[in-house]
């Protein structure tokens, strides 16, 4: 009776597993037709579409087990990458963040059309230079040098005088003249609203000699004239009436207004009698809905004047050729 039972369940067991395998085989026919048919999709529906027939593939190869084991969980194949489908935005800078008026800048494209709101606001709208070994009406001028008056060369010509200062070591004494030129990069105007000091530290009056750049001179004051008394706890930038070739010219306060064709000239003169100080300028601007502030100092340090009271002063002899003790 064995035998013929074998015989009898045997084809079974084999139609079975027939049956299985057509039905796998048309399970995946379907999966395949649906793929094929989502290739001639548009590019915005194959990203969409494509997840869906990951989801399909995954929930259908589970479901496909015979029962002898767990079922196999496949991923998704054609899941797009999170970077294929949201490309990553860069943060913007902090300076693209805040425009010169606290809102973003806009700058046009070379489209002509505006850029985002977060892109770069541009510079300043206007150049400035500081020349701040100006002399009191372009000779006098007094300087502060830890050397005995042997070893002090002769005074500069004018022009020279920052390279003088620097390879003495010296110091602006009592005073510091600024001379600031503004102008605006284009026709628009810009308005300079405001000029204000700040001093960053006081301390001793710096030891030495003052030594006298000139014999006395005479000169006009240029217009544009600012005085600043840095021993004040809070010193501010005065304006002062000027005198061009005998004629005086009255004070003019702030605003001024600059353009690329209409400069301006400041004159800047810091006193000092008890302290050597460091302080910079800062100075307020405002152009077409912007607003900003520049920083004025001596090529990125502050400037520093000190007292020359209480110390010998030289002026020099130009028929001996020497220093002496300076009268008066």
């Amino acid at each position: 009776m064995s035998g013929p039972v074998d015989r009898i369940h045997r084809p079974r067991t084999r139609r079975w597993r027939r049956r299985r395998v057509v039905v796998a085989v048309a399970a995946m026919c379907a999966v395949l037709a649906t793929a094929g048919s989502l290739s001639f999709l548009p590019d915005d529906r194959k990203t969409s579409g494509s997840g869906a027939v990951g989801a399909v593939d995954a929930s259908r190869e589970s479901g496909s087990g015979d029962g002898a084991g767990p079922a196999r969980s496949v991923a998704p194949t054609g899941s797009p990458s999170p970077s294929a489908s949201t490309p990553p935005s860069p943060s913007p800078s902090p300076s693209a963040r805040h425009g010169g008026n606290g809102t973003a800048s806009r700058a046009p494209s070379s489209s002509g059309s505006p850029t985002a709101p977060d892109a770069a606001p541009a510079g300043p709208p206007l150049t400035w230079s500081v020349d701040d070994h100006a002399w009191a009406h372009g000779c006098g001028h007094d300087y502060v040098v830890a050397k005995p008056p042997a070893q002090v060369p002769p005074p500069p010509a004018p022009q020279d005088a920052r390279t003088w200062a620097a390879t003495q070591g010296a110091v602006h004494g009592r005073e510091t003249l600024v001379e600031l030129s503004v102008q605006g990069r284009t026709d628009t105007a810009v308005v300079l609203t405001a000029l204000r000091v700040r001093v960053t530290g006081r301390s001793a009056p710096a030891s030495g000699n003052a030594y006298a750049m000139d014999q006395g001179c005479g000169g006009a004051l240029t217009p544009r004239y600012f005085d600043v008394d840095l021993d004040k706890d809070r010193p501010i930038a005065r304006a002062v009436a000027g005198n061009d070739a005998g004629t005086p010219i009255p004070a003019v306060r702030m605003p001024y207004r600059v353009s690329a064709t209409d400069p301006e000239v400041l004159l800047i003169t810091a006193r000092t009698e008890g302290c050597d100080c460091r302080w910079w300028l800062e100075l307020d601007w405002s152009s077409q809905g912007r607003t900003g502030t520049v920083r004025i100092d001596d090529r990125g340090r502050p400037f520093r004047t000190s007292a020359v009271a209480g110390l010998p002063h030289y002026e020099y002899d130009t028929l001996n050729r020497s220093w002496r003790t300076r009268s008066g």
